[in-house]
């Protein structure tokens, strides 16, 4: 098309210009939902995680949390009657977490196993062999704890439920999910979990 000038003008195409106002707006729009999503989530793991992010698995059986208070876990022992906490950040005699949990289960009679493991290295065939013993002869009911009872309490809670209580596998492994805080991503140290139960998966003859 030319003007009266005789200079040509550009076409414009209307309807290209419509389509990416309209993928812009929607990207925008699905921004703004991931960070929302993020933000409740973030929101909803810092209360968790302040509420000692205690959850009854199995009533009268299987208990999780992150680290508590000496009171705190005195309390949760007087109310569910745990006659075993597992701790599996290991032993640390003299430091105020770990003086305080010792001092709550022996006042009530309660028993303490340490099984120190990281949520940043899979464990060995034997060590995971030495947690499934643990968590099958513990006198129940069982709490077990790790620091921010996600990761490590995640896995020891997937084989608590599938080998000893007899669950599913699939509902065993929501244990290990965002619900208590952890994040199954390869890229995060923290997938060491992840790997720990695909490789148990395989030895018991599990669909992964």
């Amino acid at each position: 098309m030319s003007n009266t000038a005789g200079v040509e003008t550009p076409i414009v195409n209307a309807s290209g210009e419509y389509a990416g106002r309209l993928l812009l707006k929607a990207l925008k729009r699905f921004g703004i939902f991931v960070a929302a999503v993020c933000l409740a989530y973030g929101v909803y793991i810092g209360v968790t995680l302040l509420r000692g992010n205690f959850h009854e698995i199995l009533p009268g059986q299987y208990y999780r949390s992150a680290q508590l208070s000496g009171d705190a876990l005195g309390q949760y022992i007087d109310q569910y009657k745990i006659k075993t906490v597992i701790n599996l950040r290991g032993e640390h005699v003299g430091t105020p977490w770990y003086d305080g949990e010792a001092a709550a289960t022996a006042s009530r009679g309660a028993t303490l196993v340490n099984f120190p493991m990281s949520a940043l290295k899979e464990l060995k065939a034997e060590d995971v062999q030495r947690l499934l013993g643990i968590l099958k002869t513990a006198q129940q009911p069982v709490l077990v704890h790790c620091a921010s009872g996600a990761d490590r309490t995640g896995l020891a809670s997937v084989i608590f439920l599938q080998q000893v209580a007899g669950v599913d596998e699939e509902t065993a492994e929501w244990q290990l999910s965002p619900i208590y805080g952890h994040i199954g991503l390869p890229f995060l140290g923290a997938y060491a979990m992840d790997d720990t139960w695909e490789a148990l998966e395989k030895v018991i003859g599990l669909d992964s």
